[in-house]
């Protein structure tokens, strides 16, 4: 079984009086009866299908069915190839963090960044570091004034239970 999409109207579903109607060679044949629509569509062994239902009177091409939905399906499938999905990368820090390593993650949220990609900082206190938080602040809020020529800060820092998170997406 075949879905059809709800709003393509083929053959007898089309409940108008009339139609402007396409021919199976694309020319316009003119504004018909619905009957003798249907029955030019029965003539060629093709199916009546309604492509442009808000139009006044609606317009209806003559058309193989199967082959005309297989063409929108195409299509559909490669506009979804060409869309980008925005991924959201995740980097994680410890309050404790060295500076070297701090410089590692650093270029790796740019690499995402410049990827078009967004990237949420974690930044996990374990134990008495809870009360640090300043610590843990200061270390994002370095992380923002370095990576802005980069990107800019969607959500700002803000602890979730024993986690400080920030997300940045690209300029």
């Amino acid at each position: 079984m075949v879905k059809i999409k709800k709003y393509i109207r083929i053959n007898e579903r089309i409940r108008v009086p009339e139609v402007r109607l396409i021919g199976p060679d694309g020319s316009q044949m003119g504004v018909l009866q619905i009957q003798k629509a249907l029955d030019l569509a029965n003539q060629h062994e093709l199916d009546l299908v309604e492509v442009a239902p808000s139009a006044s009177p609606p317009v209806c091409r003559i058309i193989d069915f199967s082959k005309f939905k297989y063409d929108q399906e195409k299509k559909e499938r490669e506009a979804k190839k060409h869309q980008k999905q925005g991924r959201l990368k995740e980097i994680r820090f410890k309050p404790n963090i060295d500076s070297h390593d701090y410089e590692v993650k650093l270029k790796q949220a740019i690499t995402f960044l410049k990827k078009k990609d967004k990237v949420k900082i974690n930044l996990f206190f374990r134990g008495r570091q809870m009360e640090h938080l300043d610590l843990g602040r200061k270390i994002l809020d370095k992380f923002i004034i370095d990576i802005q020529n980069d990107g800019q800060v969607e959500k700002t820092p803000a602890l979730e239970g024993r986690v400080m998170s920030l997300v940045v997406t690209p300029k």
